[in-house]
């Protein structure tokens, strides 16, 4: 097995989790804070993970130059406004449709890969990504109403533009993170990966501190007052983030995107055995679809 297979599923697996504990602190300091916890809690943990790596090693730091810079920024930014698309899709009544469209992630990263880095995906890939999108637009909608006429006139919905948005820059950010990693031309990808996680999530604690004391200076106090759980989301989140980044710097975006549709299960897991609520069909055709694209992308890739 290869290794980015193992490092992308524990990812996927920890960043449920985080999800999960997020959830939790948004009740506590709203949307923006527990946004802001998975950033700010997470740069010491970044800090430490390239101290360890490199003093373990033996090998220096990377030198970040220009090219990596600008993909790592562009990497963050759009990862930030991704996330609060998403985050915004919660003030519409129906945001089950553009959380489904949001999950066009790993097709819009193959496409962007192809511009930006002329790395082109097999037959096999692109049938396995589209399995597993069509198995998560499933599960996302199975709890609305549902027919097949309403999921294709949802497509021209205002909550579809913005989760298709979403997923479109989910998909530059994932494809610029291993831009970054790659200028580096480190034959470590472990550090390539933990120096492309520092600085990425270094400007999004910026970016985001910098927001909240402008506008959101109550939820400052809120996460100082929470600021045990908020370190734990910090650690989860970071170590969520660094699986991505290795894997992404092994393999292409978009194949790692593909394979993290397994996320899905992870939730779908813990809504059904933690939380004991209903199955519906539509469900489990989901599960099941998206089990088919990961064993095509696995076994066929």
């Amino acid at each position: 097995m290869e290794l980015w297979i193992p490092i992308t599923i524990t990812a996927a697996f920890l960043q449920n989790i985080r999800s999960s504990l997020q959830k939790h602190l948004k009740g506590r300091m709203g949307t923006t804070g527990a946004t802001f916890v998975r950033f700010g809690f997470g740069l010491p943990f970044a800090v430490l993970y390239l101290f360890l790596l490199t003093h373990w090693s033996g090998e220096p730091v990377p030198a970040a130059s220009p090219a990596f810079l600008g993909w790592t920024a562009l990497g963050a930014s759009t990862q930030i406004a991704a996330t609060f698309m998403l985050i915004h899709l919660f003030s519409f009544r129906n945001f089950t449709v553009g959380t489904a469209y949001s999950r066009t992630e790993p097709a819009q990263a193959a496409l962007f890969g192809l511009v930006f880095l002329s790395e082109t995906v097999g037959p096999l890939t692109l049938l396995a990504i589209a399995i597993s999108v069509l198995g998560v637009m499933l599960i996302s909608v199975a709890r609305s109403a549902f027919s097949p006429a309403a999921l294709v006139t949802s497509v021209f919905s205002r909550t579809a533009g913005i989760g298709i948005a979403s997923g479109t820059l989910f998909g530059i950010a994932a494809v610029s993170y291993r831009a970054a990693s790659l200028t580096l031309g480190y034959p470590n990808f472990a550090i390539q990966a933990a120096t492309t996680l520092l600085w990425a999530i270094a400007l999004q604690t910026a970016v985001m501190f910098g927001w909240m004391l402008w506008r959101d200076r109550a939820g400052i106090v809120q996460i100082g007052a929470a600021w045990k759980p908020s370190a734990l989301v910090g650690f989860v989140g970071a170590t969520a983030s660094f699986g991505w980044f290795a894997a992404m710097t092994l393999q292409q975006a978009a194949i790692v995107k593909a394979l993290a549709q397994i996320e899905m299960l992870f939730a779908f897991g813990t809504t059904v055995f933690v939380f004991r609520e209903h199955i519906n069909k539509l469900e489990i055709a989901g599960c099941v679809l998206i089990t088919a694209g990961i064993l095509v992308l696995v076994l066929g890739g």
